[in-house]
This record gives structure tokens, C-alpha cells and sequence, in this order.
């Protein structure tokens, strides 16, 4: 059974959905391709009691890395490139090159790499922001490139604007 439940952060409202206590997906409001709430589905709040826990800590700047059942579907190469997306240290930052290169892909192959960093269901707990462009810009993010300065300013990769 598909359950759900939906979590306050600084970014937004987290909608965070799986099978049991496994998190197949985390996503944002008004991300591109983000799971919408099925009536089949059931809200389970204690389910994912501890992810809700690590996503507190995250932003309250205690928790560097996530250790979450996840069992998010995709194909072999996309749950490749995932796992790498969590060996990116908290307040680091990387380009898609370099993510290419780590994995072993040709580059020629560079825009698979980024289409599977595109398509990561689990935002923020495999933190795909912080893969960036090769000249430091902030390529897309599924969840708003607006949210992905955001999260990179709060993990200190990013200085805050001044305003």
C-alpha cells in the first residue's frame, strides 16, 4: 500500500510518499513530475516519522547526511547515478562533468548523467542540487532553480545575497 504524508520545511510543504516506512519519493510544490496524492493512497504520518526527524535536523543545520530506507524506482544506470548524487559532501558542490567522469561515462554521455540527476524522485535526501554547470551556474532543478540556491546557501556551498 501507497502511503503519504506531507511535512512543513523552508523550502515549502514536502510531500513525502513510499510503500511502508521505504521512501520512494520526496518532492516539492510545483515540481515538475512530482507524484500527486491518489485516493488509494493512505496518510501515514508515523511512517516516516524518522524521515520527517533527519529533514528537521537538515534544516535546522544538524544533519549533514541522510540515512533513510529509500526505494526509489528507476532504471540500473538512474540508481547509479543517485547513489553517487549522495557521496556529494554536504556544503560541496560538483558539476555534471565531474559526476560523469566519478561514474565512468564517457562524455558523450554527459546529458544521461544530467537526465538521471534530472529525474532523482528523493530531492533534498539525495541532494541533486548539488550538481551544478561546468561555469558554477545553477542548471535546472526540478523543484525551482530558486529553491536549489536556496538549499545550496543554507549547506554554506553558496554565499547569502545581500538585500
Amino acid at each position: 500500500m501507497t502511503t503519504y504524508t506531507k511535512i512543513d520545511s523552508p523550502v515549502g510543504e514536502l510531500l513525502l510518499v513510499g510503500e511502508g516506512t521505504a521512501l520512494t519519493s520526496l518532492s516539492l510544490p510545483g515540481q515538475r513530475g512530482a507524484p500527486v496524492v491518489r485516493a488509494d493512497w493512505r496518510r501515514d504520518d508515523e511512517a516516516f516519522g524518522e524521515a520527517a526527524r533527519q529533514l528537521s535536523a537538515y534544516f535546522a543545520g544538524r544533519l549533514t547526511r541522510f540515512e533513510l530506507n529509500l526505494a526509489p524506482e528507476g532504471t540500473e544506470f538512474q540508481q547509479r547515478v543517485w547513489r553517487a548524487l549522495e557521496e556529494i559532501p554536504f556544503g560541496a558542490t560538483t558539476t555534471y562533468g565531474e559526476l560523469a567522469a566519478r561514474l565512468g561515462v564517457p562524455r558523450a554521455e554527459i546529458r544521461a548523467v544530467g537526465a538521471a540527476v534530472g529525474a532523482n524522485p528523493l530531492l533534498i535526501v539525495r541532494p541533486c542540487h548539488r550538481v551544478i554547470g561546468a561555469d558554477g551556474s545553477m542548471r535546472g532543478y526540478a523543484g525551482g532553480v530558486e529553491r536549489k540556491v536556496r538549499l545550496l546557501t543554507h549547506e554554506g556551498a553558496l554565499q547569502p545575497m545581500l538585500g
